[in-house]
This record gives C-alpha cells, sequence and structure tokens, in this order.
C-alpha cells in the first residue's frame, strides 16, 4: 500500500506559505534489536578521508548526505557513490559496511545518520582481518 505523503495539512488561517515534504526514501521496517536506542549522528568526513574501516552496526541505520559525496559499500552490494540530497540506509546485524569514504579529495562531506543501536554495545563494531578473510565471498566485484 502506498500513501501519498506530499501533502501539508490545511490551515486556514495561514498566513506564510506551508511547509513542503519531499520523500527522499522510504524501506519496509529492517528487524530492529528487541531493545533499542536511537541515535542521530553528523557525521563530518575531511576531505579525501577514507572513512571508517570495515565494520557492523547492531542495528539498521538510516542515513542523508548534506554536502559533498560518499562512497557507500554494504557486503553483497556494489560499492556507489551517494551525493549530496542523496539518501542510504542498511540493515545492521551481521552486514559488514565496507565503505563509507568521502569521495572528494577537495571538499569535506557531512551526512546524517539516525541509528538503532543495542544499548550497552558499540554503535560501529570493527571486522577483523580473519573475519573478512573469511567472507571475500559476499563482497561485490569492485571497480
Amino acid at each position: 500500500m502506498s500513501v501519498d505523503h506530499s501533502h501539508h495539512i490545511d490551515d486556514p488561517n495561514r498566513t506564510t506559505p506551508a511547509p513542503q515534504f519531499e520523500v527522499i526514501s522510504s524501506v519496509p521496517t529492517p528487524p530492529l534489536p528487541d531493545s533499542s536506542e536511537v541515535m542521530t549522528l553528523l557525521v563530518k568526513l575531511p576531505a579525501g578521508s577514507a572513512g571508517n574501516p570495515p565494520h557492523r552496526h547492531t542495528g539498521p541505520a538510516f542515513g542523508y548526505v548534506v554536502q559533498g559525496e560518499m562512497i557507500f559499500e554494504l557486503e553483497g552490494e556494489p560499492q556507489r557513490v551517494v551525493r549530496a540530497g542523496e539518501s542510504f540506509w542498511e540493515p545492521g546485524g551481521d552486514v559488514i559496511h565496507y565503505q563509507d569514504g568521502n569521495n572528494l579529495a577537495d571538499v569535506e562531506t557531512h551526512f546524517l545518520v539516525t541509528m538503532f543501536c543495542v544499548p550497552g554495545q558499540p554503535m560501529l563494531i570493527p571486522v577483523g582481518a580473519d573475519e573478512l578473510e573469511e567472507r571475500r565471498s559476499r563482497r561485490a566485484p569492485r571497480p
């Protein structure tokens, strides 16, 4: 079932323009940890930054690039560039997040991400070299 989210609330007493809504992304509800903490982060990647090493998250994450371009790669998916004004998401859990680096050598990239995390656990869990080797066949071919 699809719902039109582009409407606004009618306000007969309005004296200023109505807010505008644009759906940037929509995904079916991913699995959430039984006990969750939700956090929203503003991440700033310096120009040319490779970002974080391969890692995973305890729950899903939903993001939006505010400025610049990010190289984004999840296990089983080809890497892609997410540009300012575009969104991304990842299911978290067992899926490895390989890349979240800045695609630009001369501009800082900023993105917002809202994450559902297991309380008391780190929101970013590095993946070791041995596990990366074990799961190498799950990584999409690289350009």
